[in-house]
């Protein structure tokens, strides 16, 4: 038996369902534990590409089972869609092999639209959100008002807690953002074919989880966006609103920590961030765009064009230490094919002083300066390669480096975007 999470170590975007449906092979279940449909992961098998937002990656497995567990907030109407739109294309998807939590939160539509309004009269003081409704949903798990998935299996009650739910929702609509307000029979209407459709689907996945794993199954945790979102140890208030890093495991999907065997860090070979909040290694020259483009550098959820810049070794080296990383997937290394040298941020430096870790305080890293390593690039195409000896000198040289730096050994290394297009060095499942 052996338990793997799999953790974005940057701002997420670092090629996590490449590498979780990859790993699923050796896995058992793939478990979602958090986060919304405001992450994405694009997989591509074969000739075919697979948007997936709520969805577990493990899905394009068909004899693997899927969970969306208790930690995640369910956008009722985009799961739904996302599991026809997969059915459509062949991908086999029945209550056998896709669970969804009982416990998991119910994202409504005035949620979303509490969302919007918020970043509409923000103006220039935008967080940037998805405006899939994600933060309002989290909001009202924590204020114990929420909906569950499960609430929908008596559509009496659901109906009752959406009345109650609007009372404070059109309030604010109508007296705060100037709009109108929202009707409980149009929600009802939705909700009803809501439940029709995924009725099948909701369970107990607490009990399914426990099972596996005293039948000693390999299971695989999916994360969502990265480290540095994390609502409480990321760039706050730029942040997501649920916890990506690896102690949200556990409470997301309710098996115990010292059940968590390994933890496997996703970085690409360069850094990323959607939104707003600082971002020391950021190019704003030619070869930020080079890199955009050829690395298809655009949301998977909104279609927004990420930042691009460096890679930031503090930033992987905060998430290694944060959440015990024991292995590095190192992702998209063939983008950097072609640049003349490539560089690495393996410190900071802030009046004075250099720093290893990301700081805590936002103002500090609005205004820290990266401190570069610079290494020769690489010409040759590198899809093809297999082995760590089949790839250029050069790059062997800037992934031992990033290996050294930020204390965790490089497990894996993806070189293109298909399946096989990967290096595999670690046994991720032992």
């Amino acid at each position: 038996m052996s338990n793997l999470a799999v953790i974005g170590t940057q701002w997420g975007d670092e090629g996590k369902g490449k590498v979780v449906d990859l790993l699923t092979d050796r896995a058992d279940m793939v478990v979602r534990f958090h986060g919304g449909n405001n992450a994405g992961h694009t997989l591509v098998v074969g000739d075919s590409t697979y948007a997936l937002h709520l969805v577990p990656s493990g899905i394009l497995h068909g004899d693997k089972i899927s969970v969306i567990a208790t930690g995640v907030v369910v956008d009722p109407g985009v799961l739904i869609g996302e599991i026809k739109d997969l059915t459509a294309r062949g991908v086999e998807i029945s209550p056998k092999n896709l669970k969804i939590s009982g416990k998991a939160h119910a994202i409504l539509p005035y949620h979303k639209r509490l969302d919007e309004a918020r970043e509409s009269k923000a103006g220039d003081a935008k967080i940037g959100t998805t405006g899939r409704g994600i933060g309002p949903a989290y909001e009202d798990k924590a204020s114990r008002v929420g909906l569950r998935l499960s609430d929908l299996l008596d559509l009496n009650l659901f109906e009752s807690k959406v009345k109650k739910a609007l009372e404070e929702k059109n309030c604010l609509f109508e007296n705060l953002y100037g709009q109108k307000p929202l009707k409980t029979a149009d929600i009802m209407a939705e909700a009803r074919d809501w439940a029709a459709f995924l009725s099948p689907f909701i369970t107990d996945t607490f009990e399914i989880i426990q099972k596996a794993a005293k039948e000693n199954k390999n299971i695989l945790f999916e994360g969502a966006q990265g480290v540095q979102l994390d609502i409480d140890h990321g760039t706050y208030p730029f942040v997501t609103s649920s916890n990506p890093t690896a102690g949200s495991v556990s409470v997301g999907s309710g098996l115990a920590p010292n059940k968590i065997d390994k933890v496997a860090g996703l970085v690409k070979a360069y850094t990323s961030r959607v939104g707003e909040g600082p971002f020391p290694t950021e190019l704003l020259d030619d070869t930020g765009t080079r890199i955009r483009e050829i690395g298809r550098e655009f949301g998977t959820t909104t279609g927004r064009p990420r930042r691009c810049g460096w890679l930031d070794a503090v930033v992987v080296r905060t998430a290694v230490d944060l959440c015990g990383i024991d292995s590095l997937a190192i992702t998209k290394l063939d983008v950097l094919r072609g640049l003349d040298e490539i560089k690495m941020a393996t410190s900071y430096r802030l009046d004075g002083q250099e720093l290893f870790h990301v700081p805590g305080v936002l103002s500090d890293f609005s205004r820290v300066e990266p401190v570069y390593e610079t290494f020769k690039g690489f010409s040759q195409d590198i899809s093809s390669a297999r082995t760590m000896d089949q790839l250029p000198p050069e790059a062997k040289t800037f992934l031992n480096r990033l290996s050294e730096t930020v204390g965790a050994r490089v497990g894996l290394v993806s070189v293109g975007p298909e399946r096989g297009q990967t290096i595999i060095l670690d046994e991720f499942f032992k």
